[in-house]
C-alpha cells in the first residue's frame, strides 16, 4: 500500500492538482481545509507527510506547524509548507517553527512530487 499524505489546503484548484500528482504516484491523499480542526485531522489520519498551506481559514499554517512540533507524536512528522507567501520573512517564520521544507505557489508538478518523496525517505 502507498504512503499517506495529508494536504491541509483550502484552495480547490490546488487540492485537485496535488491530489492528482501524488495519487498518480501511488500516494493516498487525504485533504483538510480548516485550520481550526487541522490538528484533529492529523491525529485521526497520522500521515507519512503533511503538506500545509500557510493561509487557512480560522488558523494559520504557522500556528498549526508550531503545534505539530510541540507534540511528541507529531514532532518529527515531515511537513512541506506550500504557500503563496514567498517573502523571506515568511520562509524564516516557517523555518523557526520547524518546517521540513518550503515551496511557493505556483509550483511545478515534478517539484512537489520530488519533495514529498524526499520527505518520506523515498
Amino acid at each position: 500500500m502507498g504512503k499517506r499524505v495529508l494536504l491541509i489546503e483550502d484552495e480547490p484548484n490546488i487540492i485537485e492538482a496535488v491530489r492528482f500528482i501524488l495519487s498518480r504516484d501511488g500516494w493516498h491523499v487525504d485533504t483538510h481545509s480548516d485550520g481550526a480542526t487541522a490538528m484533529a485531522a492529523v491525529a485521526h489520519r497520522m500521515p507519512d507527510v503533511i503538506i500545509l498551506d500557510a493561509m487557512l481559514p480560522n488558523r494559520s499554517g504557522f500556528e498549526i506547524l508550531r503545534d505539530l512540533r510541540g507534540q511528541d507524536d507529531t514532532r518529527n512528522l515531515p511537513v512541506l509548507m506550500l504557500t503563496a507567501r514567498g517573502q523571506t520573512k515568511d520562509r524564516e517564520r516557517a523555518e523557526e517553527a520547524g518546517v521540513s521544507d518550503y515551496m511557493t505557489k505556483p509550483f511545478s508538478n515534478s517539484d512537489v512530487l520530488e519533495r514529498v518523496r524526499a520527505l518520506a525517505g523515498d
